[in-house]
């Protein structure tokens, strides 16, 4: 059995200023810098021996990555099927727009330019299949808020609207177990 621990990255100018950064690559905050720091002290105190750390290309969860690398040990390495999902028109407005929360039920909706979540579950599903192949090892995934749904879907049933609204906060630490019953 392997295991998934899948963190948000830190805070982001674009979440103080409550915009979709989607693709759009909005830096690490200060506080987002120490939120990294302090996750990777706490992932560090549950004795968690992982073997690698994958990380999104975008920066936000890069830095994030290299925070918890650093004071854990670990080498990370960069995985592209990690990238955030592309949001299209809604990238840089406001992430509580209700128009932008319905366009999320609708699963091959690309949002005017971007990508739909039919198309960014299937490449993060594709990679959980190949981590669940190696069995026994211990991974942390650093990436997003669209990320993180997508992979919470892959180990429970939701309905449409739990997929929609669901989300976790900024380096916010979820465990999942890689069984060969996993769904």
């Amino acid at each position: 059995m392997s295991k998934i621990y899948f963190v948000r990255h830190g805070e982001t100018v674009w979440n103080v200023e409550n915009k979709i950064c989607g693709a759009t690559d909005s830096p690490l905050t200060e506080k987002g810098h120490e939120q990294a720091v302090e996750t990777a002290k706490n992932i560090l105190a549950l004795n968690v021996s992982a073997d690698l750390i994958l990380y999104s290309p975008l920066s936000r969860a890069k830095d994030t990555a290299m925070h918890i690398s650093e004071i854990l040990g670990v080498p990370a390495k960069e995985e592209p099927r990690l990238f955030e999902q592309n949001f299209g028109k809604y990238e840089s407005t406001a992430r509580d727009g209700k128009e932008f929360h319905e366009m999320k039920k609708g699963f091959v909706h690309r949002f005017g330019g971007g990508e739909s979540m039919l198309q960014l579950a299937q490449r993060v599903y594709n990679l959980l299949d190949e981590l669940k192949e190696q069995p026994g090892k211990i991974f942390i995934l650093v990436a997003h808020n669209g990320i993180a749904r997508v992979v919470q879907s892959y180990f429970y049933e939701m309905t449409n609207d739990e997929f929609a609204s669901f989300g976790i906060k900024n380096c916010e630490v979820r465990e999942y177990e890689l069984t060969e019953n996993t769904l």
